[in-house]
């Protein structure tokens, strides 16, 4: 039977060298690629069609939801783990609607990460119990229209949204818009109270869903 062929996509290198040694080190199980970054993540999965990746959320240039968005949308029979230390409502929500099969954190022992992997492989979709009863509370908050101001959104805010939409970091857009950074970081702070947004990639999905970029 072929081995899992596996991408590791994390930008801290101790974690990425560290995910990979216990991976090579077990049967069944081939790293094929290392990525450090989510916009890396989606270059190296469409060029070495892995079977799995293991996905961080908070990383430079695009982050893991974007990316696996991306990945999932381009190649579908890819699975994607998302792998973090944060014990987030937000991030488990938005990472498995962006296509996700399963989400762990970062300090699940090692046997755990295996199985998970396996289980995802065959065609499982897994979160961590603790985990599970949160996701459908906030799915169901969500549900609800939000009382979004969309109309209050000025024509230079949904500049910013666009941008910020794909992926880009405040000096980003600043260097797109001509905009000091600090003023792109005011529009975000504006843009997230006004769509009720709880962070960038929240922002980011409620623009896509109502049709504001």
């Amino acid at each position: 039977m072929p081995p899992i062929r596996i991408l590791i996509a994390e930008d801290q290198t101790l974690m990425r060298q560290g995910l990979k040694t216990i991976l090579d080190l077990e049967d069944g199980f081939e790293v094929v690629g290392l990525a450090s970054d989510g916009r890396e993540a989606v270059e190296r999965a469409l060029a070495l069609q892995p079977d799995v990746v293991l996905m961080d959320v908070q990383m430079p240039h695009v982050d893991g939801v974007t990316a696996t968005a991306e990945l999932t949308a381009q190649l579908p029979t890819t699975r994607v783990i998302i792998l973090t230390t944060f014990d987030s409502d937000d991030y488990v929500f938005e990472g498995i609607k962006a296509g996700a099969r399963g989400y762990l954190l970062k300090d699940t022992p090692a046997d755990e990460l295996l199985q998970v992997i396996r289980r995802v492989h065959d065609g499982e979709s897994l979160i961590q119990p603790s985990m599970a009863a949160r996701l459908i509370a906030e799915f169901n908050r969500r549900s609800a229209p939000p009382p979004a101001s969309h109309e209050a959104i000025s024509e230079r805010e949904r500049e910013v949204l666009r941008l910020l939409t794909d992926g880009l970091s405040n000096r980003e857009i600043g260097a797109r818009l001509f905009l000091a950074e600090g003023t792109v970081k005011n529009h975000v702070s504006t843009i997230l109270d006004k769509l009720h947004a709880a962070n960038r990639t929240q922002a980011a999905r409620i623009a896509r869903e109502h049709g504001l970029i």
